[in-house]
């Protein structure tokens, strides 16, 4: 597995990821900030070849959990760069006392990346506290659990479960991404707010990336509320 360029200065890395059955997928993104660090996003596993290919690009700085169920595997970059930073959305720290973050996630941007992008706490749902986070330069949104966009690629049983969750060969939510939804207008406003920004490009955790349409695509993912 490789780093794939997305845009100047982002980059991606998708690895597989299977969860309760579902082969999901996991994509990790990284940006580079004006003093040459490198901003990683969602990390997937971490391994010594990995760390060997963001070397080339910087010096890893940050690391940010973007919202308080993505911990698969921070423990091995918490082990790896015991200097980054590592932000964790709202609430990430009470789920996992054992992480110790540096950081808590809110809708300001940290000083470090505030020229290179805006983000948003997602209101409305609280076990999640998903913060989104859009490039400026690349417009490019990114996103994590809020939406999947996987696809009739997925090995058979995949299929069957994501069809059970609601989110088979569709850019949208999943049931359970629903059922973390508390607080309906509290989600709209957030919603609302992100479809304010200027973005042309979805990155998600899970599936393929969007590249046209995103902002219609997005406002129809959640046309049920």
């Amino acid at each position: 597995m490789k780093l794939g360029l997305l845009a100047d200065g982002l980059w991606e890395l998708n690895a597989p990821l299977t969860v309760f059955g579902m082969a999901l997928g996991h994509r990790m993104t990284v940006a580079r900030l004006p003093d040459g660090t490198l901003w990683v996003h969602s990390p997937v596993e971490y391994s010594h070849s990995l760390a060997a290919e963001l070397a080339q690009l910087g010096s890893v700085a940050h690391i940010v959990a973007p919202n308080a169920v993505h911990d698969t595997y921070l423990e091995g970059w918490f082990a790896a760069y015991p200097g980054a930073r590592f932000h964790g959305s709202p609430g990430f720290a009470i789920h996992r006392p054992d992480l110790k973050f540096t950081d808590t996630l809110s809708d300001q941007a940290d000083p470090s990346w505030s020229g290179v992008f805006d983000q948003l706490v997602f209101r409305g749902m609280p076990r999640l506290n998903e913060v989104v986070f859009l490039h400026r330069a690349s417009r490019t949104l990114i996103l994590t659990d809020l939406v999947f966009n996987l696809g009739p690629e997925m090995p058979f049983i995949s299929r069957v479960l994501l069809q059970l969750n609601g989110c088979y060969c569709r850019f949208g939510p999943s049931r359970l991404l629903k059922s973390t939804i508390k607080d309906l207008p509290a989600f709209r406003a957030s919603l609302d707010q992100v479809l304010g920004w200027d973005f042309g490009a979805i990155v998600v955790s899970h599936g393929s990336n969007i590249t046209n349409g995103s902002p219609t695509l997005l406002r129809e993912a959640f046309a049920f509320l």
